[in-house]
């Protein structure tokens, strides 16, 4: 896929990974839509080069008036990246109280059925769109977690919906293989982020202590740049990426 002049969607674009992602692309030469809730943060955010729209990936009827708005503006959707996420720690079982269901519901309802709400919304509008020669119509981003497989305590929700985004990568990926659209995802471990932010220091710093070289947080570029990649990459199919600097 040739970023230059192609139409990107990305999730959680008012900061941390999908900020990096939505400003790496542009720069690439991709007309760039962020989404997320805050759409005077988004706007902020984004500036003026890029087109800002408030979406709640966890309501369709609001993914759907998102990717509509999109198709209007841009007459297509080659890109879809999933960042927006939420984390939700709570123990299963803390001081005689049960994890609270809503706040389960929640992180799973954004994380997992929003990144399949943006999903099926995109990869319907990407079936319109004339194939490359190579027979390529679009390309699907997602954001796992290293939590996916070595969740830390609290952390029962937000694995179990990243967990859930590796697990439904490879059916996707073989789903939409037949509209000339790719699935990918990405499973980074500790970067510099909002999430990693509202970690106690000490949490975060075990965490640095179990990486290899180098061993530091990763950069948010450092992602996009991975996200960059994957889109010109045309092999790179139906596979989640781990990008955890060898965190175990």
């Amino acid at each position: 896929m040739n970023l230059k002049n192609a139409v990107v969607v990305v999730t959680g674009a008012a900061s941390g990974l999908g900020l990096a992602t939505c400003q790496r692309l542009a720069a690439a030469g991709a007309r760039v839509v962020g989404f997320d809730l805050d759409q005077s943060k988004l706007s902020e955010a984004l500036g003026r080069e890029m087109m800002a729209i408030a979406v709640d990936v966890a309501n369709e009827s609001s993914v759907k008036e998102g990717i509509d708005a999109v198709v209007d503006r841009y007459g297509a959707i080659h890109v879809a990246v999933n960042c927006a996420g939420i984390l939700g720690p709570c123990k299963t079982v803390s001081k005689g109280q049960l994890f609270p269901s809503d706040v389960w519901n929640r992180v799973l309802s954004v994380n997992l059925t929003g990144t399949f709400n943006v999903i099926r919304h995109a990869a319907l509008a990407m079936t319109h769109n004339e194939p490359a020669e190579t027979g390529e119509r679009g390309v699907i981003i997602n954001t796992s977690s290293g939590a996916a497989r070595q969740g830390q305590m609290g952390q029962a929700a937000y694995s179990a919906s990243k967990a859930g985004v590796i697990g439904m990568t490879l059916p996707i990926a073989r789903d939409l293989a037949e509209h000339g659209i790719r699935v990918v995802s990405v499973a980074p471990g500790l970067f510099e982020s909002g999430m990693s932010a509202g970690m106690p220091p000490k949490v975060s710093d075990a965490l640095v202590e179990k990486m290899l070289f180098p061993r530091r947080m990763g950069k948010p570029d450092e992602f996009a740049a991975l996200v960059e990649h994957i889109i010109g990459n045309a092999y790179l199919n139906a596979l989640t990426i781990d990008m955890d600097c060898g965190t175990r």
